[in-house]
């Protein structure tokens, strides 16, 4: 416990200077990547932080394709390719939920009253709780990716399709979490963030072609599947991994990540600077 507030409320010498705030987008990405570090160090401490990037994805595959597999597709087997991806996403989005918990904590104990004295951008403290989190999403991913093909899951595309399909589900969670961090910073507790992110996700995740066929689901419903960003995301990993369409779903991914990221990291910095 004495080592974790000590990881907590330590700032790296890296960023420590004397003189005005340095506000230099040199110095700027310098400290973020330093702030970000100091979140990966956090994972040595805390290792039950990874609990829900590594042992919950396994628990949903092993949920969905044994238990509702056969139920939704005829045989686990023809299911699991389509559920993989959708698994890959999901998880990778409420993973997110860390960073705004994270942030909130830090705010909520002081940490970001000692950032706020130290000639740093504003900025840098929340893009580096953004940076700090792509270990978490890194390993959700291969450890996804490693149970799937134990199961059986094998890639129709090519290994290069492959990696863009990590890459686009890294690129929209680092886009994503912005909304973690407006609420992070709205939020008045930790608890009430993982309350709030809750009920914002599962609407985006359950209410999708995560499990099942946009096409077997009612109308009204179908409505709010196909502009869903996260079915533009599952489309994009399932074309770019099995086949299928990959162009438009992507550019619809990509572009979700830009709003996502234009509308969102602005409201939060706006709320950083209103309340740490």
């Amino acid at each position: 416990m004495t080592a974790t507030t000590e990881i907590d409320t330590t700032t790296p010498e890296s960023i420590v200077d004397t003189g005005r705030r340095n506000t230099a987008v040199p110095s700027m990405i310098r400290h973020s990547l330093t702030l970000a570090w100091r979140t990966i160090i956090r994972i040595r401490y805390n290792p039950e932080q990874l609990i829900d990037v590594t042992l919950q994805p396994i628990i949903f595959i092993l949920l969905f394709v044994f238990v509702f597999g056969g139920a939704i597709s005829s045989n686990w087997h023809d299911y699991l390719p389509f559920l993989l991806p959708g698994i890959m996403a999901q998880t990778v989005v409420f993973a997110t939920m860390n960073t705004g918990v994270n942030l909130n904590t830090d705010i909520t104990k002081g940490v970001f009253d000692r950032f706020r004295s130290l000639p740093i951008a504003r900025s840098a403290p929340l893009i580096g709780a953004v940076l700090g989190d792509v270990v978490r999403y890194i390993v959700t991913m291969v450890v996804i990716l490693a149970f799937g093909m134990a199961l059986g899951f094998r890639i129709h595309t090519s290994p290069f399709a492959a990696a863009a399909a990590c890459l686009l589900v890294l690129l929209f969670a680092l886009s994503f979490c912005w909304v973690t961090v407006f609420i992070g910073l709205l939020a008045r507790t930790p608890g009430s963030v993982q309350g709030l992110g809750i009920l914002f996700m599962f609407p985006l995740t359950f209410g999708s072609n995560v499990f099942s066929q946009t096409s077997t689901m009612p109308g009204w419903l179908q409505a709010w599947v196909k502009v869903n960003p996260i079915t533009q995301l599952v489309d994009s990993v399932r074309g770019l991994l099995i086949g299928g369409p990959v162009a438009a779903p992507v550019w619809h991914t990509v572009a979700w990540a830009a709003g996502f990221v234009l509308v969102f990291a602005s409201l939060a910095i706006r709320a950083y600077r209103r309340r740490a």
